[in-house]
């Protein structure tokens, strides 16, 4: 990945675009077959041919996502380095610009982890415990080095990334304030839960 702070047009097959906007405006139990294929342009035989059932583009639209969202996380820790809190800094700035950026995808994958099948949502549950040791990590490692004073790095950790997360539940690109100044704000009140230095 070149920039992780760079987001571009999502790039979704048509089906999985489809879906998403179907299940963001209806939610997963709302949305049809039929409703999906008609705003993918294809008869639902058609779409059944990329994809067997409704279960199967909600698996294939949170990989897609969480795939994304780890990758970027991934770089954006690399980017930081041996310092702790370089690392801290990047790793909550790109979960804050993925939930902006991606807010639709993530909003999806909150909220529907009680549609997914069994199996999958033990899978999906694997990915997002591998987001949040990331965090839990730097967290610790900046405990470890002085940098943070939390009594309770475990509960900071689960905070951040509960702040993180819900970004995507109220952020809108035509709000008050752009992704740049709310990366500001919300790495401002990260550090804060850690017991971090409190300029950024």
């Amino acid at each position: 990945m070149d920039d992780w702070r760079v987001y571009g047009p999502p790039d979704l097959p048509a089906p999985l675009s489809a879906a998403l906007d179907a299940f963001t405006e209806h939610g997963y139990h709302g949305t049809t077959v039929r409703d999906i294929a008609g705003r993918a342009g294809l008869s639902v035989p058609g779409l059944y041919h990329h994809y067997p059932s409704k279960q199967s583009l909600l698996q294939g639209l949170c990989e897609l996502t969480m795939a994304e969202l780890l990758e970027r996380s991934e770089a954006a820790l690399a980017e930081g380095g041996d310092d702790p809190l370089a690392r801290f800094d990047a790793l909550v700035e790109s979960l804050l610009r993925f939930h902006m950026c991606r807010r639709e995808r993530a909003f999806v994958g909150s909220t529907e982890i009680r549609s997914m099948d069994p199996e999958y949502r033990t899978v999906y549950i694997g990915h997002r415990d591998r987001q949040q040791r990331m965090i839990d990590d730097a967290v610790a490692d900046g405990v470890a080095a002085g940098i943070f004073t939390t009594a309770y790095p475990g509960d900071a950790a689960r905070a951040i990334a509960t702040m993180c997360v819900g970004v995507s539940t109220w952020y809108r690109p035509d709000g008050r304030y752009g992704p740049d100044e709310l990366v500001v704000r919300n790495l401002h009140l990260a550090r804060m839960l850690v017991g971090g230095p409190a300029s950024v």
